[in-house]
């Protein structure tokens, strides 16, 4: 099973995003349970959280079809001590929410050195986030998302997230998603049938496909290894058209939310029926 959908508005509240993805054709969706772009936020309440979980039940939404989306503030590897300290505490109520809310997963961007601090150190930096969130909480799998390696961002390369879940203690608990604009950016060669099949088997060798929890499916105005993160529309961007098609008609895929976040979000709608429809018989 296939479940295609977008990163859908939460506002007024959390228990609007399953009815904009029912309304749109999405089997799946992923959301922000607080406001990304800040580091605190109001709790949810006792009513919004039932009218969350009463809506996803009624539109079919089960959590492994929902991928929320942690705030875009948090760097669970910063060198800096009071940044640290405060991303941390961020992601554990990202993670507390989820449990709220009855998710089971957390996508989001492991973290930045800033140039301060070396990679490897970065890297046990963030595990070391993950574990402490880990411990903290329970039944919510962290998922770490692909990055295109701009910057000193971190997670643009299989090894690098392969180290951070190598450093996790709860192998349970860790995921991995993968964006289709920043892996191409960051030089996977996912246009080409041959560099597709490639960039699969280096996965499962690297990481493992046992990992693979989600994907964020976006064309990329960027070519390969530009390592800049701009996304495009399905088919106008230097992935393509065929490469959707690969996508959406690879096992490898089934059962987990593969979720668009491409610019224009008047066209989900199309973007959404044309993947399911370039789906192939027994499929």
């Amino acid at each position: 099973m296939k479940y295609i959908g977008a990163h859908v508005s939460a506002s007024p509240g959390v228990a609007a995003s399953p009815l904009n993805a029912s309304e749109i054709g999405a089997k799946a969706f992923a959301l922000f349970t607080r406001n990304p772009s800040r580091w605190k936020s109001k709790e949810i309440s006792a009513k919004e959280t039932a009218l969350f979980k009463e809506r996803c039940a009624e539109l079919g939404y089960a959590p492994s079809q929902i991928l929320p989306h942690d705030s875009y503030l948090i760097n669970l590897g910063s060198p800096d001590k009071e940044k640290l300290e405060m991303s941390r505490a961020a992601f554990l109520d990202e993670f507390r929410r989820c449990e709220q809310l009855g998710l089971s997963m957390l996508n989001f961007h492991p973290g930045s050195h800033l140039n301060l601090v070396d990679i490897d150190t970065c890297i046990a930096t963030i595990a070391e986030s993950i574990n402490m969130t880990l411990d903290a909480t329970e039944g919510v799998k962290a998922v770490i998302e692909s990055t295109a390696g701009q910057g000193s961002n971190l997670g643009y390369s299989f090894e690098q997230i392969a180290a951070i879940i190598e450093q996790v203690e709860d192998k349970e608990r860790i995921g991995v998603c993968i964006d289709t604009c920043h892996t191409f950016a960051a030089g996977y060669d996912l246009a080409t049938p041959e560099g597709y099949e490639a960039t699969w088997q280096e996965f499962d060798r690297v990481i493992g496909l046992n990992y693979l929890s989600g994907m964020h499916v976006n064309d990329s105005k960027k070519g390969r290894n530009s390592r800049v993160d701009r996304h495009a529309p399905l088919g106008e961007g230097e992935l393509g058209k065929d490469f959707f098609s690969m996508l959406v008609n690879d096992p490898r895929t089934d059962n987990i939310p593969l979720i668009l976040e491409t610019p224009d979000v008047a066209r989900w709608p199309e973007e959404i029926a044309w993947l399911y429809s370039e789906i192939k018989s027994g499929k």
